[in-house]
């Protein structure tokens, strides 16, 4: 069976001229490679513009009667300067007329095109120029990504489309964030994504393909095992799994985000996450639960959040009043806040709260539950952080919560809270907000 690698380069990958060289010696040198996803021009330093950025300040200078000539302008002269650079070294580049599209937007968004179809635009620009430089097919994915009427993917819809159409290609150049959404008598719009855009374009063409495997290129060697900015140095993570990718990202730690890998995950298809700028370096491989081996004794990775508010609640035989936890979860639903964790015992049952959730709704919160619960006690923590260590390994290994409370105790940080999900995976601890940075560091140097 052929492999097929299905491969998206981010934005950095693709800020400039250069990077544009990089990511074309990167798809030619292996012949698996033969569908690219594309993201929109990123920053090529700190001072820089996305363009992405860009076009949606002119589609804001539009709708307020602003002229937006000068904006259009900046994002004009990089796709130019992009394209006259690649010219003087690849002839083929010669022919692109990047003007001819460039005139034909900026007329667009002035007669009022939607927010997505200009936003959309940089990966649409960006496709055209690598589709040429590749010699690839560009394939508009407005042609087989497909929104339904409320804007929701049409998984089904988009899958057979994507199929039908990429099967018959040999190779192909699709650019990501957006697809179309059918409006009125089916005429179909402009539709982007709402988050990881390119992300999920590439998932969506890898699944459709039947890839071996989809690479994800950026400008990270894959993951590290905890914040560079807390941990020196920290250790990469060679392996992941998609259970592990999504407790780290759901605490906070910048890695791919799961919601938007579902179409891979949902077939089984491998993620690698690799470094435009070093493509030697193995990144990090996002395997299937029932793929990975079980590295016993050891962590995958820790990461945190903090600013937390921990509303700990006893009552006598807590445990025998039905409906008790039910209760607090509607004064929660009542006030439109969403709780973090819910560690509970038999007689308590703690709610931690993100500080952005609770702002000034705190005394009227336990104002409910004193009323509706009439509980033994409230106990309100302010200040709060949490620390997730997890690690597929964990669940099979003694000692490992041992290991983390005593590197903590060592260095006289005080746990406030701890909680073990049920798939013994993670074990978070609530610390206080001043010792987060010195829990990270704690658990990791015990580990590694």
């Amino acid at each position: 069976m052929e492999n097929i690698i299905v491969a998206k380069f981010g934005g950095s990958s693709l800020a400039d001229a250069h990077q544009f060289e990089k990511v074309k010696h990167i798809v030619e040198s292996n012949p698996e490679r033969k569908y690219i996803v594309p993201s929109a021009p990123g920053k090529r330093h700190g001072k820089d513009y996305k363009i992405t950025d860009l076009l949606y300040l002119c589609h804001t200078h539009v709708q307020q009667g602003i002229p937006f000539d000068d904006v259009f302008k900046i994002i004009a002269e990089r796709y130019t300067e992009i394209v006259e650079e690649l010219s003087g070294r690849y002839n083929n580049m010669k022919d692109l007329d990047i003007n001819h599209y460039l005139n034909v937007i900026k007329k667009d968004i002035s007669e009022g095109a939607s927010s997505d179809y200009t936003a959309s635009r940089g990966e649409y620009l960006n496709g055209i120029i690598l589709s040429t430089l590749l010699g690839y097919e560009f394939i508009d994915p407005a042609d087989i990504i497909l929104f339904d009427e409320n804007g929701c993917l049409s998984s089904e819809g988009t899958q057979e489309a994507a199929h039908s159409r990429l099967i018959k290609i040999n190779k192909a150049v699709i650019p990501g964030f957006y697809g179309s959404q059918c409006q009125g008598q089916c005429e179909r719009h402009i539709k982007t994504f709402s988050r990881g855009g390119s992300d999920v374009t590439g998932a969506i063409v890898a699944r459709a393909v039947n890839a071996s495997l989809y690479e994800n290129w950026t400008d990270v060697s894959g993951f590290l095992m905890a914040d560079p900015r807390i941990v020196t140095s920290p250790h990469p993570i060679k392996t992941i799994t998609y259970r592990e990718l999504r407790e780290l990202s759901y605490m906070g730690a910048t890695v791919l985000h799961e919601d938007s890998v579902f179409p891979v995950r949902e077939a089984g298809i491998p993620i690698n996450i690799k470094n435009t700028n070093m493509p030697q370096e193995p990144g990090t491989l996002i395997v299937s639960d029932t793929k990975a081996t079980n590295n016993i004794g050891t962590i995958t990775g820790i990461a945190g959040k903090k600013d937390f508010t921990v509303i700990t609640i006893e009552k006598n035989l807590m445990n025998t009043e039905l409906g008790f936890c039910r209760k607090l979860l509607s004064i929660l639903e009542t006030h439109g806040v969403v709780f973090e964790n819910m560690p509970a015992g038999i007689d308590s049952v703690s709610l931690v709260i993100a500080d952005s959730q609770i702002k000034n709704k705190l005394e009227n919160i336990l104002h409910d539950i004193k009323r509706q619960c009439n509980p033994d006690s409230i106990e309100v923590l302010p200040n709060m952080a949490l620390v997730a260590t997890v690690g597929r390994g964990m669940s099979q290994s003694k000692g490992v919560a041992a290991k983390i409370f005593d590197a903590l105790a060592k260095n006289t940080v005080n746990i406030r809270m701890i909680n073990q999900g049920s798939s013994e995976i993670n074990i978070i601890v609530g610390v206080e907000n001043n010792d987060f940075e010195k829990a990270i560091r704690s658990i990791y140097e015990t580990f590694m």
